[in-house]
């Protein structure tokens, strides 16, 4: 008897990681080894990206922050101080964002904190 190797679900597992794969660099996108080798790297990349992306994101808004509270004249770290200290919770984020489209409102915060 005939040995059973499941090839439509072997075909179905190989397809679906080529069409991953699709839009990589000539033997990248349709060697089977390479693709999965390719393939199974960015799976790692993505993982650790998601998480570079947070601190990304937490040193651009430290960025903004501290370019919209010198225009006050204090520090980043002179206003986050004052701010714990002062009680008011807002995060960076909220803070970033009202000092690049909001100036009115970012120099009452500040003022509440001088």
């Amino acid at each position: 008897m005939p040995r059973s190797v499941n090839a439509v679900a072997s075909r179905q597992r190989r397809k679906k990681i080529l069409k991953q794969t699709k839009g990589n660099f000539l033997s990248r996108a349709n060697v089977w080894t390479v693709a999965v080798n390719t393939w199974e790297k960015g799976l790692g990349y993505a993982y650790a990206h998601r998480r570079a992306k947070k601190r990304d994101f937490r040193t651009l808004w430290i960025a903004r922050i501290n370019a919209g509270v010198r225009q006050h004249g204090m520090s980043y770290s002179q206003f986050i101080g004052k701010l714990n200290e002062k009680g008011i919770a807002l995060n960076r984020k909220a803070l970033a964002d009202m000092a690049m489209n909001d100036p009115a409102a970012f120099e009452a915060v500040v003022n509440a904190v001088k």
